[in-house]
Protein backbone atom coordinates (compact mmCIF):
# COMPACT_ATOMS: atom_id res chain seq x y z
CA UNK A 1 0.00 0.00 0.00
CA UNK A 2 1.53 3.11 -1.20
CA UNK A 3 0.81 6.15 1.49
CA UNK A 4 -1.86 7.80 -1.02
CA UNK A 5 -3.37 4.57 -1.04
CA UNK A 6 -3.98 4.69 2.73
CA UNK A 7 -5.74 8.03 2.67
CA UNK A 8 -7.93 7.16 0.41
CA UNK A 9 -11.83 7.63 1.63
CA UNK A 10 -14.46 4.80 0.84
CA UNK A 11 -16.03 4.88 -1.86
CA UNK A 12 -19.74 6.65 -2.16
CA UNK A 13 -21.87 7.68 -3.98
CA UNK A 14 -24.19 10.02 -3.67
CA UNK A 15 -26.58 12.48 -6.19
CA UNK A 16 -25.78 15.72 -7.03
CA UNK A 17 -29.60 17.56 -7.19
CA UNK A 18 -30.14 20.89 -8.89
CA UNK A 19 -33.30 22.96 -8.13
CA UNK A 20 -34.92 25.84 -9.79
CA UNK A 21 -37.19 28.11 -9.43
CA UNK A 22 -40.39 26.91 -11.18
CA UNK A 23 -43.70 28.70 -12.40
CA UNK A 24 -44.88 29.04 -8.87
CA UNK A 25 -41.63 30.92 -7.65
CA UNK A 26 -42.55 34.63 -6.88
CA UNK A 27 -40.25 36.27 -8.55
CA UNK A 28 -38.59 39.60 -6.44
CA UNK A 29 -39.39 38.32 -3.28
CA UNK A 30 -36.51 36.61 -0.96
CA UNK A 31 -36.14 33.09 -0.63
CA UNK A 32 -37.33 32.64 2.69
CA UNK A 33 -40.50 35.00 1.76
CA UNK A 34 -41.87 32.74 -0.69
CA UNK A 35 -45.00 31.05 -0.16
CA UNK A 36 -45.01 27.98 1.87
CA UNK A 37 -41.18 28.76 3.58
CA UNK A 38 -42.06 27.16 6.83
CA UNK A 39 -43.84 23.74 5.12
CA UNK A 40 -40.36 23.39 3.06
CA UNK A 41 -37.84 23.66 5.86
CA UNK A 42 -39.69 21.48 8.31
CA UNK A 43 -40.06 18.95 4.74
CA UNK A 44 -36.16 19.60 3.98
CA UNK A 45 -34.87 19.63 7.68
CA UNK A 46 -36.89 15.78 8.35
CA UNK A 47 -34.76 15.10 5.28
CA UNK A 48 -31.86 16.43 6.50
CA UNK A 49 -32.29 14.45 9.94
CA UNK A 50 -32.99 10.88 8.01
CA UNK A 51 -29.71 11.30 6.50
CA UNK A 52 -30.84 11.27 2.85
CA UNK A 53 -30.12 14.79 2.31
CA UNK A 54 -26.26 14.92 3.33
CA UNK A 55 -25.88 18.65 2.47
CA UNK A 56 -28.48 21.50 0.61
CA UNK A 57 -28.47 24.94 0.05
CA UNK A 58 -28.48 27.80 -2.74
CA UNK A 59 -25.98 27.91 -5.10
CA UNK A 60 -24.92 30.84 -7.42
CA UNK A 61 -27.30 34.06 -8.21
CA UNK A 62 -30.20 32.34 -9.62
CA UNK A 63 -32.18 30.82 -6.31
CA UNK A 64 -31.03 27.85 -7.19
CA UNK A 65 -30.27 24.55 -5.39
CA UNK A 66 -28.06 21.89 -5.10
CA UNK A 67 -28.55 18.71 -2.81
CA UNK A 68 -26.11 16.02 -2.09
CA UNK A 69 -28.74 13.29 -1.57
CA UNK A 70 -27.98 9.81 -0.02
CA UNK A 71 -30.77 7.38 -2.37
CA UNK A 72 -30.43 4.39 -3.59
CA UNK A 73 -31.75 5.14 -6.93
CA UNK A 74 -32.73 8.40 -9.28
CA UNK A 75 -36.45 7.22 -9.05
CA UNK A 76 -36.11 7.23 -5.00
CA UNK A 77 -34.89 10.96 -5.27
CA UNK A 78 -37.29 12.55 -7.52
CA UNK A 79 -39.93 10.09 -5.12
CA UNK A 80 -39.05 11.58 -2.21
CA UNK A 81 -38.70 15.38 -3.00
CA UNK A 82 -42.55 15.24 -5.14
CA UNK A 83 -43.44 15.16 -1.49
CA UNK A 84 -41.70 19.22 -0.64
CA UNK A 85 -44.52 21.59 -0.37
CA UNK A 86 -42.28 23.47 -2.72
CA UNK A 87 -42.40 20.84 -5.85
CA UNK A 88 -46.18 20.03 -5.62
CA UNK A 89 -46.69 23.89 -5.58
CA UNK A 90 -44.39 24.64 -8.35
CA UNK A 91 -42.11 27.06 -6.47
CA UNK A 92 -39.05 24.54 -7.41
CA UNK A 93 -38.43 21.95 -9.97
CA UNK A 94 -35.46 19.55 -10.52
CA UNK A 95 -33.21 20.66 -12.94
CA UNK A 96 -30.80 17.80 -12.81
CA UNK A 97 -30.00 14.67 -10.92
CA UNK A 98 -26.38 13.32 -11.74
CA UNK A 99 -24.42 10.31 -9.28
CA UNK A 100 -21.59 11.64 -7.97
CA UNK A 101 -18.64 9.70 -6.67
CA UNK A 102 -16.74 10.75 -3.75
CA UNK A 103 -13.19 9.64 -4.38
CA UNK A 104 -12.15 12.32 -1.77
CA UNK A 105 -13.55 13.17 1.74
CA UNK A 106 -11.34 15.29 4.28
CA UNK A 107 -13.93 15.34 6.41
CA UNK A 108 -14.11 13.03 9.54
CA UNK A 109 -16.24 10.04 9.32
CA UNK A 110 -19.58 9.59 11.44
Amino acid sequence: MTPIDSKVAPITTYFAVRRAPATGWVSGIPLRSQPLWPEHVVFMDALAAEHFVVLGGPIGEDNEALLVIDAPSEAAVRDRLSQDPWTTTGILAIRSIEAWTILLNSRPAR
